[in-house]
C-alpha cells in the first residue's frame, strides 16, 4: 500500500491566503464582517462580469436562501434535478416544500428538458404549479441552458441555478452562475477553489443581494436594539474564510487549467480502451472547468470489468475514486417523492466513476493512476 493517498479532489492553496488571513487578525475583524468579505465579493462579481454576490458559510445555506428569495414556502412544489448531491435538495425540505425529481439527459447528464416539461404539465394539472426549478451544472459541465430557460419561461417558473461545481465553466461565453434568477456557488474543501467551508449566492440585482445579506445576518431590523420582523439565519461567511477566498481567486484560472489538463490525461489514457467513455462537453458552446473527471464503463465491452472493479483496484493502491452521485429519487430520504424520466440517471450511477482530479496532482500521481488502468484493462 502506498503511504501517500491520492485524493479525489484535495484543497490546493495558492500561497497568498495567509496574507489575507493575517490582515483579518491584524485588524481584529474575525467575525462575519470585514474587508475580506467585501473584497472577495467584488472579486467574484468582477469574475462573473455581471450580477451581485453575497458570500455565505456554505453552498447549502445559499440554496436555502435562494429558495426563500424565490418565494418558496411550505406546501410548494420545487422541481429538482435528481442527479446531484443531496445538499441541492435538502433545503427544499427545510422549507416544508415538496421536491419533484427530474431525470438526466445523456449529453450533459443534467436536467432533461423533456422530462421537466412533462413534470410541469402534470403538476399544473393536479393544481400545484411548481414554484421554482433547481438545476445543476454537474461536475462542472453546464446544463442545457437555452432549453431549460425556454421551458421555465413558457410556464413563468424561476430558476435556481446550482453552480456549486461550476465556477469557471461557461455556456456560449457566459459564465455559469449568471443564468438563473438566483444562483449559488460552493467553496468547500473539494471544490475548484475553497474557503475551507463556504458558499455564495448570486443575484441579478443589488436589492436581492441586500435581502440575502439581511436574512443571512439574523434579519436584524434597523433599530438601536435587536428587533426582528422576519425569520433570519446565521449564514454569513467569516472574514477569515473570505481571506482564504481572496487568495484562492488569484489562482482560480490556473486551477481550471490544471483540472482541464487532468481531464485530457484521462481522455488519452482511456482512448484505446473499449467500453470506457470519458465524460466531456457535447460541443463548443460548452466550456467546463472539469471539476471532476468522470467515466462510464460498459461491462459488456470490457470483459466484465465494472466501475466497481476499477474503484477497488484504485483503492488497493491508496487512490480515491467514487461512484457518480446516487440519484436523489433513489435515496431513502427522498424515495417517496415524485420522479419523472426514463432512468438515465440510474444507468449513469450504475456505470459511472469519478476519478482523482485535483489541481495539485503530480506527474507521479498520474503515472500511478495510469499503471492501475493499464494493469486492469490491458493484459
Amino acid at each position: 500500500m502506498y503511504k501517500n493517498k491520492i485524493w479525489l479532489s484535495a484543497p490546493h492553496m495558492g500561497g497568498n491566503e495567509l496574507k489575507y488571513i493575517q490582515e483579518a487578525f491584524d485588524s481584529n475583524w474575525i467575525a462575519p464582517v470585514g474587508s475580506n468579505i467585501d473584497c472577495f465579493e467584488k472579486d467574484l462579481e468582477a469574475y462573473l462580469g455581471s450580477h451581485h454576490v453575497a458570500v455565505l458559510n456554505s453552498g447549502t445555506a445559499a440554496i436555502h436562501l435562494g429558495l426563500i428569495l424565490l418565494g418558496v414556502q411550505a406546501g410548494d412544489i420545487v422541481i429538482c434535478q435528481t442527479m446531484t448531491f443531496s445538499a441541492s435538495a435538502y433545503p427544499i425540505l427545510y422549507l416544508g416544500a415538496t421536491p419533484v425529481f427530474i431525470d438526466s439527459e445523456p449529453e450533459t447528464w443534467n436536467l432533461c428538458p423533456i422530462a421537466l416539461e412533462e413534470a410541469i404539465i402534470d403538476t399544473i394539472a393536479k393544481g400545484s404549479p411548481p414554484k421554482a426549478i433547481l438545476t445543476v451544472h454537474l461536475y462542472g459541465v453546464p446544463y442545457k441552458v437555452d432549453e431549460i430557460r425556454a421551458v421555465a419561461d413558457k410556464y413563468s417558473i424561476p430558476i435556481l441555478e446550482d453552480s456549486a461545481e461550476a465556477l469557471g465553466s461557461s455556456y456560449k461565453g457566459q459564465k455559469c452562475g449568471t443564468f438563473g434568477d438566483v444562483a449559488v456557488f460552493s467553496f468547500n474543501g473539494s471544490k475548484i477553489i475553497t474557503t475551507s467551508g463556504g458558499g455564495a449566492i448570486v443575484t441579478p440585482s443589488e436589492a436581492l443581494k441586500e435581502k440575502a445579506v439581511f436574512l443571512a445576518t439574523q434579519a436584524k431590523d434597523i433599530a438601536p436594539h435587536y428587533q426582528h420582523s422576519e425569520i433570519g439565519y446565521n449564514y454569513r461567511m467569516s472574514n477569515i474564510c473570505a481571506g482564504i477566498g481572496r487568495g484562492q481567486m488569484e489562482v482560480l484560472d490556473d486551477h481550471i487549467g490544471l483540472r482541464r489538463s487532468i481531464h485530457e490525461f484521462y481522455t488519452e489514457s482511456f482512448a484505446a480502451i473499449e467500453g470506457v467513455t470519458v465524460f466531456k462537453v457535447p460541443n463548443a458552446n460548452y466550456f467546463s472547468n472539469y471539476w471532476l473527471s468522470t467515466i462510464l464503463i460498459n461491462p459488456l465491452e470490457t470483459n466484465g470489468i465494472t466501475r466497481e472493479t476499477l474503484r477497488l483496484a484504485l483503492e488497493e493502491k491508496n487512490i480515491e475514486s467514487r461512484p457518480l452521485w446516487k440519484p436523489m429519487h433513489l435515496q431513502p430520504v427522498f424515495c417517496n417523492y415524485p420522479y419523472y424520466g426514463n432512468h438515465i440517471a440510474e444507468t449513469l450511477f450504475n456505470n459511472g466513476l469519478c476519478l482523482p482530479s485535483g489541481s495539485n496532482m503530480t506527474t507521479g500521481d498520474c503515472n500511478r493512476i495510469k499503471s492501475v488502468i493499464l494493469q486492469l484493462f490491458v493484459k
